[in-house]
């Protein structure tokens, strides 16, 4: 992804004309809140989109190489108090990879929180951070605290209605925040025998010769509970890492509502061995699958032409696909969920 890497770094910094959609009648305020988490060294960078009644500025006019909204930087926020959903994005992905997601979710009245995953992000890919999934969660939890006891959010977040999306890898992380209990012993077994294609990602090739690792064989030993009970709903798409999950009494500390989407063609995360596994083993859970030909980064950003063709892997859809349809569709469901489990709190 080295190609998309400078794209996007040169989307972040210079302004000029985007391939932004119409915007909608909802305007999106967006900012970047830099966060460090101490105890572990590790910074936590989140990026929260949220209505706002600003208006677009001319700088807030900006070349995407993806298809998008535009939003109002560092734009009011809302008056009243929202629900929050905290996201995760993928393996070697971005907290502005799944864009799309998280301005439906704005223009619907949700407050959207998108952390980048240090280690794990298509411009920061550190290998043994590939092969951390406990980090993820505990990202998710810091970046959560630091929001509601940051004065500004605090004060328009209801905390009484939080949420959590991820994709992929952030599938996992979003399950283990409900409270299931990854078996790590299990799922390198796997990757080290009949799983070794789903640990050699395009991504970031040659990080199955770092399993074996002494560090990471000594920090399974002390793993760290992963439950977040501030969160109240859950929405795993395309999860991966089912492999881990073998027994359902990994899934006995779920006690909130878990809503699965998987892609009947994903080559990266198989539905059988993941979506449709999680789902057989987490008792009430919602599940929606995909048909046909969709794979699995249907659930990336779409992106202009130019992108599609030097990262065909990643933005490029077998021609039965249409990405903003399975986007509209993914909205229209995330919203369902969300609206539906967090409305009684």
């Amino acid at each position: 992804m080295y190609n998309l890497r400078i794209t996007i770094i040169y989307w972040l910094l210079v302004p000029q004309l985007s391939f932004a959609r119409d915007p909608s009648t909802t305007q999106i305020g967006q900012q970047t809140l830099s966060f460090m988490d101490e105890s572990r060294h590790r910074p936590v960078v989140t990026e929260v989109w949220y209505p706002t009644d600003d208006t677009l500025k001319a700088s807030d006019r900006r070349f995407s190489p993806f298809i998008r909204q535009y939003t109002v930087r560092n734009g009011q926020l809302p008056t009243h108090r929202m629900p929050l959903i905290m996201v995760s994005h993928g393996t070697g992905g971005g907290r502005l990879t799944m864009e799309w997601l998280v301005q439906g979710l704005a223009q619907n009245g949700f407050i959207v929180a998108a952390v980048d995953h240090w280690g794990n992000t298509f411009d920061n890919k550190v290998p043994l951070e590939f092969l951390k999934p406990w980090e993820r969660p505990l990202d998710i939890r810091f970046a959560l605290t630091a929001l509601l006891t940051n004065t500004p959010f605090s004060k328009v977040i209801d905390s009484r209605r939080i949420g959590a999306a991820g994709f992929s890898f952030g599938g996992y992380t979003v399950i283990a925040l409900a409270g299931a209990v990854l078996d790590y012993k299990a799922l390198l077994t796997y990757y080290k025998t009949k799983g070794r294609q789903e640990i050699d990602i395009p991504e970031l090739p040659g990080v199955a010769q770092h399993l074996d690792d002494p560090s990471l064989q000594a920090a399974i030993l002390k793993l760290p509970s992963l439950q977040d009970d501030r969160i109240r709903a859950f929405l795993a798409i395309s999860p991966a890492l089912g492999q881990g999950f073998v027994r359902k009494g990994q899934m006995e500390a779920i006690q909130e509502p878990v809503y699965i989407m998987g892609s009947q063609s994903d080559q990266m995360a198989p539905v059988k061995t993941n979506a449709d596994h999680y789902h057989a083993l987490i008792l009430g859970s919602g599940y929606y699958e995909f048909g046909g030909k969709t794979g699995h980064y249907v659930m990336l950003n779409e992106a202009i032409e130019e992108v599609k063709k030097s990262n065909p892997i990643y933005f490029t859809d077998d021609p039965t696909v249409d990405r903003h349809q399975v986007h509209a569709e993914v909205i229209r469901l995330a919203d369902l969920f969300f609206r539906e489990k967090l409305s009684s709190r």
